[in-house]
């Protein structure tokens, strides 16, 4: 994220069009945020829509929003004012846990308590899903691997598993504590380090090796106890140094990773007053954003362990952000 301007004789914060900041809320509300003034810039209201916001990705160039809510998902323009969708993307038969827009904005993928992925092929005419994958059990995370040929989810079951987009089959599955439900995942940028976060606070780490090594293609490297309470979320930063955890007893921790994979908590960030559900680092990895139950999101800045700008506006529990401040 840019560094905070300077103080000008107006005393005023510059806003920053390359830094988008969003977050949802069970109010039915997305709030777009001018990230350093701390001014919510536009709302989009779904009124009359059931289902709260569950999940919000941006796409690599900026120009889309992609919202998962009940049994759909709505792709918002982001550089207009419009509340209206350009794309509602139907078929799923329960709500939508999470999407992720692939690198080029080609396709988007989406994951349900439904017990399906479905893939979306954002240049076709058709708002109908391409491929549907049975996963058998609610799922909770998808995750698209840098080589954009693999996906990797997680759910209910207490189930990982790796999609083979090629082969069209679910070519790796793993159950680090058998049946109990894994809630997040997270891939190194690289596509070196997964790790899994379950609803018990633990949290367990692979080495992903490439095929051709010959290697397990996921090797297991360490687990260790993020929090005593249920985890809603992990995330790698984009440089892989840290790891944020998120929980249900209302706080943030941020783990320093090593070469060799250990993981050693550095911070706990403390200030939300009930349940942290989501996080979105900055480009630069110097700043993490998280969206809390106390209707509140935070922006923290990782050397201190301070919060920045706190969010208000959302009348319910703010449960997930988005955030891209990177090249577009």
């Amino acid at each position: 994220m840019p560094a905070a301007p300077s103080s000008s004789k107006s005393n005023t914060v510059r806003h920053d069009m390359s830094v988008i900041l969003v977050t949802g809320s069970y109010d039915h509300e997305i709030r777009f945020w001018e990230a350093w003034s701390g001014i919510c810039s536009r709302t989009i209201a779904r009124t009359g829509e059931s289902g709260q916001v569950n999940r919000l990705t941006i796409s690599h160039d900026k120009r889309f929003l992609a919202a998962g809510v009940h049994k759909k998902i709505h792709i918002y323009d982001i550089a207009s004012s419009s509340s209206d969708p350009l794309v509602i993307l139907d078929g799923h038969g329960n709500n939508v846990t999470s999407v992720a827009f692939n690198s080029e904005g080609k396709w988007l993928v989406s994951g349900s308590e439904d017990g399906t992925i479905k893939l979306w092929d954002l240049r076709s005419s058709s708002t109908q899903a391409q491929r549907s994958y049975d996963n058998a059990a609610p799922v909770n995370d998808v995750v698209i691997h840098p080589n954009q040929g693999e996906l990797i989810s997680c759910d209910q079951a207490g189930s990982i598993k790796q999609w083979d987009l090629t082969d069209n089959i679910c070519s790796h599955e793993l159950t680090p504590a058998g049946d109990i439900p894994i809630r997040s995942i997270t891939l190194a940028s690289d596509g070196s380090c997964l790790v899994a976060g379950n609803n018990k606070g633990q949290c367990y780490v692979w080495k992903v090796n490439e095929e051709s090594t010959g290697l397990p293609r996921f090797q297991a490297v360490t687990r260790f106890l993020a929090h005593n309470k249920y985890l809603t979320r992990c995330l790698l930063s984009p440089d892989a140094r840290y790891l944020a955890t998120c929980s249900a007893d209302t706080t943030v921790k941020i783990w320093s990773i090593s070469p060799t994979y250990d993981f050693k908590q550095e911070k706990v960030l403390s200030g939300h007053q009930r349940w942290v559900w989501d996080c979105a680092f900055s480009a630069d990895s110097a700043y993490l954003v998280t969206a809390s139950s106390d209707h509140t999101a935070r922006l923290w800045e990782m050397a201190s362990g301070e919060t920045v700008r706190q969010y208000n506006g959302h009348h319910k529990a703010a449960v997930c952000c988005a955030l891209h401040d990177g090249a577009s």
